[in-house]
């Protein structure tokens, strides 16, 4: 009986252990491959601008924000300064519900260089997209938030990746600017964001890159459809249901956003939380790419990419050191089953010894692996709360970010 039971905790301890390496790292190692095979056979097609500036199409530089005054000088400087054809850049806010200074300011000192919409209701970032897009009437849509700076040569990339017909949505590349001063928060999420751009880059070359990054990313005006208003991820969404109508989305390194990072890990923690929980929705509301046989590669990559990380995988991560413990008690090699947990216990070790250098906001690059790591998976296992919790409502409060 004993036996029985051992046998069957091995099995499934070896297929959570596989799935977690999979999802982190598996994964990445199988699409690099993919697409180094694929390169030697099918060549990336070159598209280039048209000569002239007059033949560029127009261009909504869309910014949706809520009680922003504290940037909006600094974001509008950036807007106008962007490398695009004045006439044929729109500069639009959407700035439902704000009650600061964030009207005024656009209304006075940049009066006339920006449309603002307006309305004194707030009912979140999906809905005041879908009520200004309505709005909107150019061929291509910039999204950009109210507190991320973009780099002068970013419309210009934009443009040019849309003069593939295939691609309906481009991700621009999404940079931390993590400062020596800043803490762990700011270290890890760059960490982070410099993994997922490789394999959000990887995942382009290889059919379609996997959803996009509210920071900056564009679609084509008519591709563009109405959300629910509870929506939390609208950029993942929105560029997914692109992806369903036989579109791809580019992945534009030489357009990118920068930001600061989170303030400290509890202000981490809300976007973790917030995301995770936005995850578990996208994956509910885009159930049919989950269907290899309708969606192939795609389908592939989704699953591959995100849902394995929103859903089973942070169950299985800390289901292994449980497993582990009941197989050595149960008669497992306690060799090789006691190496296995001793470098379980090593890595939790690691990470809570991350997390108390980054409450004394102490960095420490070896640490800041181990402890976001855990800190992620944790917060996915938060984020079904926070679902529950923010049923229905679209609004959400926002994360500090570090001061520059």
């Amino acid at each position: 009986m004993n036996d029985t039971l051992t046998l069957w905790l091995e099995i499934i301890f070896w297929f959570a252990l596989f799935i977690v390496f999979y999802t982190y790292l598996g994964y990445g190692i199988v699409l690099y491959i993919l697409v180094k095979l694929k390169e030697l056979f099918v060549k990336p097609v070159r598209y280039s601008l048209p000569s002239a500036d007059g033949e560029l199409p127009e261009v909504t530089l869309f910014i949706t924000a809520f009680n922003e005054e504290d940037v909006v000088d600094e974001k509008m400087e950036n807007s106008l300064e962007l490398d695009y054809p004045a006439d044929k850049l729109h500069i639009v806010w959407v700035t439902d519900g704000s009650n600061d200074g964030t009207n005024e300011r656009l209304q006075t000192r940049w009066a006339g260089k920006a449309t603002v919409y307006f309305q004194p209701l707030r009912q979140g970032k999906t809905a005041a997209m879908t009520r200004g897009m309505a709005l909107v009437d150019t061929p291509l849509v910039v999204f950009t938030d109210a507190n991320t700076m973009v780099n002068r040569e970013a419309i210009r990339e934009i443009v040019l990746a849309f003069q593939n017909p295939k691609v309906g949505c481009v991700a621009g590349e999404k940079r931390i600017a993590v400062q020596t001063k800043d803490g762990a928060a700011a270290g890890g999420e760059g960490i982070y964001w410099k993994y997922e751009s490789t394999l959000k880059a990887l995942d382009a070359r290889l059919y379609s890159a996997v959803g996009a990054a509210g920071e900056l990313f564009a679609v084509r005006r008519k591709l563009f459809e109405a959300m629910e208003p509870d929506t939390l991820l609208d950029d993942f969404i929105l560029s997914l249901r692109i992806t369903m109508k036989g579109y791809t989305i580019a992945y534009c390194t030489n357009a990118y956003a920068i930001e600061s990072g989170s303030a400290d890990m509890r202000e981490e923690e809300k976007r973790k939380v917030r995301i995770a929980a936005g995850g578990l929705q996208s994956i509910w509301r885009l159930r049919p790419l989950l269907n290899p046989f309708r969606y192939g590669v795609l389908s592939f990559q989704y699953t591959s990419h995100r849902v394995l990380r929103w859903s089973v995988t942070p169950f299985l991560l800390f289901a292994l050191l449980p497993l582990n413990v009941a197989i050595l008690l149960l008669g497992g090699s306690p060799v090789f089953y006691g190496v296995l947990l001793g470098l379980q216990v090593l890595f939790y070790i690691l990470g809570y010894w991350g997390y108390y250098l980054s409450t004394k906001q102490i960095k420490n690059k070896l640490l800041f692996i181990p402890y976001y790591f855990l800190f992620m998976n944790v917060n996915v296992l938060k984020g079904i709360r926070y679902l529950r919790k923010k049923k229905g409502s679209g609004a959400w409060e926002k994360a500090k970010r570090a001061e520059k």
